[in-house]
């Protein structure tokens, strides 16, 4: 699959949940990077009146919805993670619009680089083509825990059952090109994200300079 942005160079941030992904985003686009992220899509497309929201309802009936119109996604996250084939027709109708709306934003990015947020990245297998250089948030495991648990009301079971979802710490890091470590608070994170952005924009120049050579 051809890349779906406009610039040769591109970042796809990923880590488990937890981690800090959109706290790192944030500080990145503040730097001057496009911002992509595939969780704010998917929730557009799941809220009332979202583009996905009817092909869902057909699929998995009106008792999915919130009273609002929206994708009850309590009720849908425990369906697929104890039904493995609810999972692939979940994906099924999600992915393909994610992908659509991806390749849109991406297009009108003004940014140096383009960075695509995706939580799954190192799962979906398609995603590692599609972009330059793999970025991974991390953070000790029992961090990842409390921080769910803390924002989003969950047990600890719940947060571990959502993370045995997701590739192993070590997995992850080892799929990484670049490594941001987010367990000492804000302050630390700002030097990491300012030294990667330099080296991306510097990456993203050259890339461009190359393209501009071979035309």
């Amino acid at each position: 699959m051809e890349k779906a942005h406009t610039s040769p160079f591109s970042v796809g941030l990923t880590g488990g949940i937890g981690c800090g992904k959109t706290t790192v985003a944030d500080m990145f686009g503040a730097l001057g990077a496009s911002i992509v992220d595939t969780d704010q899509i998917a929730h557009a497309l799941t809220a009332p009146q979202g583009a996905a929201m009817p092909a869902l309802l057909a699929e998995f009936g009106a008792d999915f919805a919130t009273p609002d119109g929206a994708l009850d996604r309590a009720k849908m996250r425990q369906l697929v993670f104890t039904d493995q084939g609810a999972r692939a027709r979940l994906e099924g109708i999600l992915h393909p619009r994610i992908r659509e709306a991806t390749a849109a934003a991406a297009a009108i990015a003004s940014g140096p680089y383009v960075i695509f947020v995706v939580p799954l990245l190192i799962e979906s297998g398609t995603w590692r083509e599609r972009v330059t250089r793999v970025l991974a948030i991390d953070c000790p495991e029992e961090m990842q825990v409390a921080r769910v648990m803390a924002r989003n009301g969950l047990s600890e079971e719940q947060v571990r059952a959502i993370m045995a979802a997701q590739v192993t710490r070590a997995q992850r890091l080892a799929a990484a090109d670049d490594v941001v470590v987010n367990d000492d608070g804000v302050d630390a994170l700002r030097p990491q994200v300012e030294r990667l952005h330099a080296f991306y924009v510097d990456q993203a120049r050259r890339m461009a300079s190359s393209a501009m050579r071979d035309l």
